[in-house]
């Protein structure tokens, strides 16, 4: 991969990620209980809705975005790596499914915040990718993937207090619904 490309793949999951870190630094030096970005989703009501595309961008703690940024740099690389088209894809879409999924279905009467929905969804656009493109470097990353990440990620769809396991089902099948979509219709390739 030439520099150039790399300087650009990198440049674009920062620019996913660093606005996480200063919404968080914000969040922390501005008084009040909110956060600068909004209130997250909160289901089934109408400004509830306005939440979805803030609430990646929104943690309650530095802990709770320490927890999303690794794995958003790894999984995220892991999508970069085909282009920036891609990943911009992944995450709009994983964020769009999994926030109106949240909307619908989470816990009424609570804020849904932080960047796991996208997470889920980077996960499950790798391990689906493969089943669509057809490719044999799909496939290993699939593998890689699995093992690195599927029983923490299967765990982290378990109900738990405080944890919005709305958010991380509907990204995941964001992510899945991502993979369907940008790889449509299948065109034989070379890995």
């Amino acid at each position: 991969m030439p520099v150039d490309t790399f300087r650009v793949r990198a440049a674009a999951l920062t620019t996913l990620i660093a606005p996480m870190w200063l919404v968080r630094f914000l969040d922390m030096v501005t008084p009040g209980n909110g956060s600068v970005a909004g209130h997250g989703i909160v289901p089934r009501t109408w400004y509830g809705l306005e939440g979805i595309p803030l609430a990646p961008f929104i943690h309650v703690s530095v802990e709770h975005l320490l927890a999303n940024t690794a794995p958003l740099l790894i999984l995220g690389a892991l999508v970069v790596m085909r282009g920036v088209g891609e990943l911009v894809f992944v995450v709009v879409t994983s964020g769009l499914i999994g926030g109106l999924g949240t909307w619908m279905f989470g816990a009424g009467d609570s804020q849904h915040v932080g960047a796991s929905g996208v997470v889920f969804g980077l996960f499950g656009y790798l391990l689906f990718r493969t089943a669509f493109d057809r490719r044999w470097s799909s496939a290993v990353i699939a593998l890689v993937v699995a093992v690195g990440y599927g029983t923490m990620m299967m765990s982290s769809l378990i109900p738990h207090e405080s944890i919005s396991w709305s958010g991380h089902f509907f990204g995941f099948l964001g992510g899945l619904a991502a993979a369907r979509m940008r790889y449509a219709r299948y065109v034989p390739r070379a890995a």
